[in-house]
């Protein structure tokens, strides 16, 4: 990963990466963001690829899932810029798109779970702020009356 982002004083919402996992959580976690108003967001939907075993979700299936989600952002961020990445490790998937586009941070949503979940899934947001290069936004969850 590159560290040129990390000593640069350049603003931390000038090019924000939004991973997404569905249409749902495109449009809650694009919402969640809003209110900060960053000048560029670039959507990630990650298709969880297996090696040496059948994929999770037909490629079909899962293109248009990212689709969706991509749709979903740019009803709140018209101008979003979209990718999909497709590979067994999501975190680092994340982290190479941010290189990619050169990310100034990387915004999520933690989609919850209890403990049990959370070890099953190898808490994916454990991997992902304890092993960014760049900041890692964790966005509030929306209140009730959103």
């Amino acid at each position: 990963m590159s560290s040129d982002h990390t000593t640069s004083n350049r603003a931390l919402l000038e090019n924000v990466l939004l991973p997404v996992a569905n249409e749902d959580d495109a449009a809650t976690t694009a919402l969640a963001l809003e209110p900060y108003d960053p000048e560029q967001v670039t959507t990630l939907h990650v298709v969880e690829k297996g090696e040496g075993v059948p994929d999770k979700k037909p490629v079909e299936q899962s293109r248009e899932i990212a689709e969706q989600s991509f749709a979903a952002v740019r009803q709140t961020f018209p101008d979003a810029d979209d990718t999909t990445a497709y590979a067994r490790d999501i975190v680092g998937a994340i982290f190479e798109v941010a290189d990619e586009v050169d990310a100034s941070a990387i915004a999520y949503r933690t989609r919850g779970g209890n403990r049990l979940m959370q070890f099953l899934s190898g808490d994916l947001t454990l991997k992902l702020v304890t092993n960014a290069d760049r900041p890692v936004i964790a966005l509030p969850e929306p209140t009730s009356d959103e």
